[in-house]
């Protein structure tokens, strides 16, 4: 009798020590949320700021604010539906695209672009522009530069776009929002890449195409499926986590003087 009685106490307190791990892990995990929520929202009101402040004065800083706009719109969408700390982070991910299209177009409008901004996700694998560039693909004309201009009016702040590296830079026209939509790019898509970058220091594409490729591990069909999750709804998803984003940078960003 003894012996069943000291069984039930341990079985009772194993049972209670359960549930206090499994309360606390839910109310961690609330608390991560609730942070990486809080932190998306302050990021979407800085973007929604800038937004609102600034009119382009020409062609390149009028697209720029067009792009952002498109951003700060769809980080709200995402705001109002993230339940999770991955779609609060994506949320930030959003706003963040935006924030570096806002430093485009003050940089086409000769104005202090602001602080600088963490890479985005496969940002740095990409790398950017870094001279001028011209070619006829398939019959059609192509120009890239790092500058905004007449001719370059199209800004990319550079990434993983359906698996593959996009370079940051200002292009005569978005080529790659069709694989951003579609998630998957066309054969046309390859033959620009390679004559475009080909040979320019500080791209994926530097040493030609197959370089470019490596530049996401080479991995083609797993990579093109994940990564075009992220970035078809003009996103792309990354470890963003809230803390860092408003230990880091929140301060420069409040404090900056747009």
């Amino acid at each position: 009798m003894g012996t069943g009685l000291v069984l039930l106490v341990l079985l009772v307190v194993v049972v209670g020590a359960g549930l206090l791990v499994a309360r606390n892990r839910a109310a961690a995990r609330q608390r991560e949320l609730e942070d990486a929520q809080a932190d998306a929202r302050r990021w979407v009101e800085r973007l929604g700021g800038q937004v609102m402040s600034l009119t382009g004065t020409d062609t390149a800083s009028q697209q720029a604010l067009a792009d952002a706009s498109e951003r700060f719109t769809a980080a709200g969408s995402q705001m109002e539906q993230a339940r999770t700390v991955e779609q609060a982070r994506l949320v930030t991910q959003t706003a963040m695209e935006g924030l570096y299209y806002v430093r485009a177009a003050r940089t086409a409008m000769g104005m202090d672009p602001g602080p600088e901004l963490p890479d985005l996700t496969g940002q740095s694998r990409a790398g950017r522009v870094t001279e001028e560039r011209q070619v006829d693909v398939q019959g059609h004309h192509y120009a890239a530069s790092p500058r905004p201009g007449q001719a370059t009016p199209h800004y990319y702040p550079g990434g993983m776009v359906a698996g593959r590296p996009v370079p940051q830079g200002w292009y005569s026209e978005p080529w790659w929002k069709p694989a951003l939509v579609a998630g998957a790019w066309g054969v046309g898509s390859f033959l620009l890449m390679n004559a475009m970058f080909s040979g320019m220091a500080g791209v994926a594409y530097a040493d030609g195409y197959a370089d470019g490729m490596n530049a996401d591990g080479g991995d083609a069909g797993g990579d093109a499926g994940a990564d075009a999750g992220g970035d078809a709804g003009g996103d792309a998803g990354g470890d963003f986590g809230g803390g860092d984003f408003g230990g880091d940078f929140g301060g420069d960003f409040g404090g900056f003087d747009f």
